[in-house]
């Protein structure tokens, strides 16, 4: 803690406004977290006037991960491929929401789409990308594939025909 730093004198007024691109999940149930301590200390008549929480959470965000929730569940998958840069959060929460349920590939671009073999991706909870063999299984098979907010379609439709000749070539 800060030195300084008194809660009794500091925390009396608390407003809660989170990173756009985090899991609006996260982001409701650190503000239920406030606003349950500052209740806790001061009352529900007091709360209004001693708490405030922003939806800061990003649609374009929001509108990613509602839909790739959509797909886990409506579609039986082999595997996601999610297109975005390595460090975007945005992008690293959809690739964390898709492992939960499916093996995910988060890619920086399609280039790191080497061949039916070998995949150059980030794994969840990695620091660095890491080269993957044997990641596209044989036969008929589904794949996912999301972006995060700021990927470019250009990129997206690049890794899907990319995706298509990996998984199609005789």
């Amino acid at each position: 803690m800060s030195a300084g730093f008194d809660p009794d004198r500091d925390l009396q007024h608390i407003g809660c406004a989170n990173q756009t691109t985090m899991l609006s999940s996260e982001s409701l149930e650190i503000g239920e977290m406030f606003r349950a301590a500052m209740t806790d200390r001061y009352g529900l008549r007091e709360l209004p006037d001693r708490f405030r929480a922003f939806d800061t959470i990003c649609s374009a965000t929001q509108d990613r991960q509602d839909a790739v929730k959509a797909l886990l569940a409506e579609q039986p998958l082999n595997l996601i491929v999610v297109i975005g840069g390595l460090n975007s959060s945005n992008t690293c929460n959809l690739a964390r929401i898709c492992a939960q349920d499916v093996p995910t590939y988060h890619i920086a671009d399609p280039d790191r789409l080497i061949s039916a073999s070998e995949i150059r991706h980030k794994p969840v909870g990695s620091a660095e990308e890491v080269t993957a063999i044997g990641w596209l299984p044989d036969g008929r098979i589904r794949i996912g594939v999301t972006s995060g907010a700021s990927t470019p379609d250009n990129l997206v439709g690049a890794a899907i025909r990319r995706l298509d000749e990996l998984a199609n070539q005789s």
